[in-house]
């Protein structure tokens, strides 16, 4: 579905005429100008410039690809490069449209979560594109290749059209070409408050919806991942960069809180690892995920958001050793105290998929009240969803045949959706309780962040044990 729209100007503070629906935080429709590619290309140029990037141009054409930018540097799990393919493309005698390609690669296992459909049509070196600007052929040679003076090899690598950049480089760009705003009420599904450098990934479809101010947001999870923490880690970003304060809730022992918030405000030096690291959650005899070098991710990839001006925090709010009915009322006794004080804040809390469910009664126990149930009576916008995601692995505790706890990687059987994240809702609440899903594609193990005394401030890793084997 298109809409077309003309020079509609977002200011930071009022909306001048426009009307913004802001349903989602990724737009579906395409950004038109009302003016020719020779109009509009220099001031594209420009936008890139002006914004830090060095580019290549394909001669004779209005396209560019942007050389391969770090963000989070100095980051020991969080850093990653990411560069842009820019093509005009006429629409008619006298209009035309961006079609921009973001691309990114991380030496981190976390970030895959690659999407090969790319929807510009440059295919190769051709007599009117002769450097191959943003062919396959040289897209596949670069792989193979270190990153720039980096010298890093990626793990991996995604890559899909980048709508909310669209928009933003119109919104620059359109006002100074129009030189008046026209009013019109076809604006895309996306509220950008202002240009920033910060890199969140690609959207994750339908967390607009939900990651509100005032919304308590409950995720339930598969313990022992590398997605479910990154993807908390994106859906961070991408609120705090719509200007929507965002509170992330860890089932972590609240006797953590003060440390968590200490490195939150630190500089990630040796030290500061040291100090969030010396509690005993960390060394668990028994790692059941939740301390897990993924979580580590997080909790660092959030306190880069914070270092960049960003309104991010932190709670942690698991209550040992409390159990069963006593833990869960805790549990949702310190999310409201945090929803309390956060009414202008959009609130993310994961925790074990069991805790979220907004429903009475276990298989069990049908008189069991779980933290979602015991907060949706309390508060009047709680939403529960559900982790889904593709087979893969998990670092898992579970009773073995001898019934003795057993931590370890384990295989995980899903349902391939594909790569991309995203939220999706049901009509209503679900027989478990819960509105809807969040999707985070292929899960891969992700081990307890201390094992066997190395710490991740060590610069070393634990050795994967590989997963046991599918019956």
């Amino acid at each position: 579905m298109r809409r077309m729209a003309f020079g509609c100007v977002l200011l930071l503070v009022a909306l001048s005429g426009c009307t913004s629906r802001f349903i989602d935080f990724a737009p579906d429709e395409e950004a038109i100008y009302d003016q020719p590619i020779e109009e509009v290309w220099p001031l594209v140029r420009t936008y890139f410039s002006e914004n830090g990037f060095t580019f290549r141009e394909a001669p004779g054409t209005a396209s560019l690809e942007t050389e391969w930018r770090q963000e989070f540097a100095g980051s020991k799990v969080a850093a990653h490069w990411h560069r842009y393919l820019v093509i005009a493309k006429p629409e008619g005698p006298h209009r035309c449209k961006l079609v921009i390609t973001r691309t990114a690669r991380s030496a981190n296992k976390a970030l895959e979560a690659a999407g090969s459909d790319l929807i510009w049509g440059v295919d190769g070196r051709t007599l009117d594109d002769p450097s191959g600007l943003g062919s396959a052929v040289v897209m596949d040679a670069e792989a193979q290749q270190s990153w720039g003076d980096n010298n890093i090899v990626g793990e991996s690598q995604q890559g899909a059209r980048d709508m909310v950049l669209e928009w933003k480089v119109f919104r620059k760009v359109s006002p100074v070409l129009a030189q008046s705003a026209k009013k019109s009420n076809a604006t895309p599904d996306v509220l950008v408050m202002k240009d920033s450098g910060i890199e969140c990934g690609l959207p994750i479809l339908g967390l607009g919806k939900l990651a509100r101010p005032g919304n308590v947001v409950l995720l339930g999870e598969l313990h022992g991942t590398q997605e479910v923490p990154h993807f908390l880690a994106q859906s961070a970003c991408q609120v705090a960069t719509q200007g929507i304060p965002v509170t992330v809730g860890l089932e972590v022992p609240d006797t953590n809180q003060a440390r968590l918030e200490t490195f939150l405000a630190s500089e990630g030096k040796e030290e500061d690892w040291a100090k969030l690291m010396e509690s005993p959650f960390w060394r668990s005899p028994y790692p059941d995920g939740r301390n897990s070098e993924g979580v580590v991710y997080l909790i660092e990839a959030l306190r880069k958001l914070r270092s960049q001006g960003l309104d991010v925090k932190i709670f942690a709010y698991d209550r040992p050793p409390l159990e069963g009915d006593a833990r869960e009322e805790a549990m949702a006794r310190k999310v409201m105290e945090v929803a309390g004080q956060s009414q202008k804040r959009a609130l993310l809390v994961v925790s074990g998929n069991l805790h979220p469910r907004q429903v009475k009664g276990l298989p069990w126990n049908p008189d069991y009240r779980p933290m979602g149930h015991r907060l949706a009576s309390l508060l009047p916008n709680v939403f529960s969803l559900d982790v889904a995601y593709n087979s893969g692995s998990a670092w898992i505790c579970a009773l073995n045949k001898e019934q003795k706890l057993d931590c370890g990687v384990k295989p995980t059987k899903g349902q391939d959706n594909g790569d991309r994240y995203f939220v999706q809702l049901f009509d209503g609440k679900n027989a478990q309780g819960y509105h809807g899903i969040f999707y985070v594609g292929t899960v891969s193990a992700s081990l307890p962040a201390v094992h066997q005394g190395v710490e991740p401030a060590g610069g070393a890793q634990a050795t994967i044990p590989s997963a046991e084997p599918s019956p």
